[in-house]
């Protein structure tokens, strides 16, 4: 059983939650350790290591909770765009499915 638990990013210092459907999904794939960094600093380093420019990420609010997260593209405002945890929530069917772009 999985429960929530709250990390702390090695790049930003920030509190980060691990939610219980992101550990579901790191068990599924065989991930044994936990993640060093919060969902935005995630995003910086794919950015990087795929040698792309991180000007091309937004920070924008979550439309589900209003959390500010970091998104490797540029929303264009017709679709919204969620954090982790919600789209977690989402995933798994704890709300409506609905059309969304992906923070990941």
């Amino acid at each position: 059983m999985f429960v929530e638990k709250s990390l702390v990013c090695r790049d930003c210092g920030t509190n980060f939650i691990f939610p219980k459907a992101e550990q579901e999904f790191f068990a599924a794939k065989g991930l044994a350790h936990e993640p060093k960094r919060c969902p935005n600093c995630r995003v910086l380093m794919r950015v990087r290591r795929s040698g792309k420019d991180i000007a091309n990420t937004s920070e924008v609010n979550c439309a589900e909770c209003g959390v500010a997260t970091r998104v490797p593209f540029h929303p264009k405002g017709n679709k919204p765009v969620y954090c982790v945890m919600c789209l977690g929530n989402i995933k798994y069917g704890q709300t409506a499915e609905r059309d969304v772009n992906v923070a990941v």
